[in-house]
């Protein structure tokens, strides 16, 4: 199934991004209960709230599926390593600058 995603063109960080995304909107859709029913009490605003909070854990699950997939697969766009390996260069470069210019 990860591959079927990978293939269809779904990435670990369009999951991670859904599960932030469902974050909100799970705070958003508790709100959005509280004010629009407003008799209904707290009750169906926390099941509301529940319930679309509850697909972020599945987001993040997919996202590692499809990140551990994309690390075997050689896809995986860039490492912790490759990027910190970039930034201490461009602190280097930006270094030598400083100095040739005094």
């Amino acid at each position: 199934m990860i591959q079927m995603l990978h293939e269809k063109g779904m990435r670990s960080e369009h999951a991670y991004t859904a599960a932030f995304v469902s974050i909100g909107l799970s705070i958003l859709a508790w709100t959005a209960s509280r004010r629009a029913e407003p008799g209904a009490g707290v009750d169906r605003a926390d099941r509301w709230g529940i319930f679309v909070g509850e697909w972020a854990p599945t987001f993040f699950g997919l996202g590692l599926a499809l990140s551990h997939y994309e690390q075997h697969d050689g896809t995986l766009v860039a490492g912790v390593h490759d990027i910190r390996k970039a930034q201490s260069s461009a602190k280097a470069k930006a270094k030598g600058k400083e100095q040739e210019a005094m």
